[in-house]
């Protein structure tokens, strides 16, 4: 059975962006990655941004479980996804591949 996360009520998603982004951060750490995640997140956000207002300006989905604060038209919860979910794929992909020493060559 899952359990039931809506318990916290209108914090239910700001509560699972804290969680999921303190995991991605623990793992950007570990990998040392913090900067090209946050090079990552700046380069991406623009084009998310813009595609996120979109789709809850007609209608594709509804957050029910959010805090109510919108900035700049989407809500904070929105915001925060935005970072988490490249933190969660860089902080992986350099776990898994990343050696460290960017000055080592790779192999693919």
């Amino acid at each position: 059975m899952v359990p039931d996360i809506g318990v916290f009520g209108r914090y239910t998603y700001l509560v699972t962006e804290l969680f999921w982004g303190a995991f991605a951060l623990a793992l950007l750490r570990r990998a040392s990655a913090l900067r090209k995640a946050a090079v990552t997140v700046l380069a991406l956000y623009p084009v998310a941004y813009v595609w996120d207002r979109y789709t809850l300006e007609i209608g594709v989905f509804d957050i029910k479980l959010r805090t109510g604060i919108d900035i700049a038209g989407i809500p904070l919860e929105e915001h925060l996804f935005m970072a988490v979910v490249p933190g969660l794929v860089i902080g992986f992909h350099e776990t898994i591949f990343g050696t460290g020493d960017e000055s080592a060559p790779q192999s693919d």
